[in-house]
Parts: structure tokens; sequence; C-alpha cells
């Protein structure tokens, strides 16, 4: 059975102290690579996931059949709800390339939406050198120095580009020199 059918996407519940968990370890297993200081420990991921559990936010999975947590998504409103950050969003590695982080953006776009959002936005880390912007110094002129970005090795920017995101800015050395975040952002769907 394929995915598209096969996984539910549905809210983490406060309640769900195992799927709390399994969201945790998810996030150090797939930030683990391309930005390894994010969720290095259990307590940092556990206190991520339980912050995405605030009233004012969006937390959902992605879950199969089988009741395992293949993805999450989380987003945190901002600017009067008029604007709402995607943060984060992780697909168990074994998984990804199936759909799941599509369905999962397009489920945070409608729930946003039916928020009142206008705009949605993300920071995209770039610790690895994955991109052309990934260990250079970006100054001066960086906007010049960010307008020809290259993919390198399978960063998620261009992940983001396919459901409509654009690149709409950058924070030279945001995680230490030659370690950009790629800020991008797209107009929230109309309800």
């Amino acid at each position: 059975m394929s995915f598209e059918t096969a996984i539910q996407i549905q809210d983490l519940d406060a309640k769900d102290a195992e799927r709390q968990h399994q969201v945790a370890h998810l996030l150090m297993l797939g930030f683990s690579e391309g930005s390894p200081h994010a969720w290095p420990t259990v307590e940092s991921a556990m206190s991520e996931v339980l912050e995405s559990l605030d009233p004012d936010r969006i937390s959902r999975l992605a879950v199969s059949e089988a009741g395992k947590v293949l993805g999450w998504i989380s987003g945190i409103r901002r600017y009067e709800g008029f604007t709402w950050e995607l943060h984060p969003l992780v697909v168990h590695p074994e998984y990804q390339g199936q759909g799941i982080g599509t369905r999962l953006v397009r489920d945070f776009e409608e729930q946003v939406s039916l928020r009142g959002a206008v705009t949605i936005y993300l920071g995209t880390d770039d610790e690895s050198q994955m991109t052309s912007v990934g260990g250079a110094d970006l100054y001066p002129d960086v906007l010049k120095n960010i307008s020809h970005i290259r993919n390198l090795r399978g960063h998620p920017f261009e992940f983001y580009q396919k459901l409509g995101f654009e690149v709409v800015g950058i924070i030279p050395d945001a995680n230490g020199l030659g370690k950009p975040d790629i800020l991008m952002a797209k107009r929230a769907p109309e309800k």
C-alpha cells in the first residue's frame, strides 16, 4: 500500500507520552547529519516536542497504519498570527522521498490558513556545506552572494522550493562562521 493512503496526519496529543518520545528520537535522528547541534540529546529534543504542545502552536504527525511516527511538523504563531514559522519538519530517513514531508507541509498550510495566516516562513540551516553558501564568507554584499545559491549535497531548501517557498534572505554565520540559516517564505493558501 502506498503512503498516500496508508499514513494518517493527526495532532500530537499532549497525553501521548509514547508518541512524544518517538518524535524526540526522530528529531535527533533526522537532524544528526545536516544539523548535528540542533537536538543532540533526548532532553533537548523532548524540550522541543513539549514546547510544540502549547495551545498557540501546531504540532502534527504522520503516522503509519501500525502506529509508528514517520514524520512530524510543528509551527509557531508569529506577528499576531498573520505569519507562522514552520519549525521544525522531520521525516524518518528510511521514509524520505515518499511524499510524507509534502503531505505534512500541505497539512500545515491548511492548519495555518484556518487560523487566518497570510505568510509561512522557515529557516533551513546549512551547517555542513551542503549549499554554495555554506562555508562561504557572505560579507560584504550578502544579497548578491546568495542570489545564485546552489544545492551541492541534498540540502532541503530545494524540497521547500518545490512546495512554493522562495529564498527571501539569509542570516550569515547564524550557527558559526560559514554556517548560515537560509530563510524561506511563501504566501499561505487562502481559506
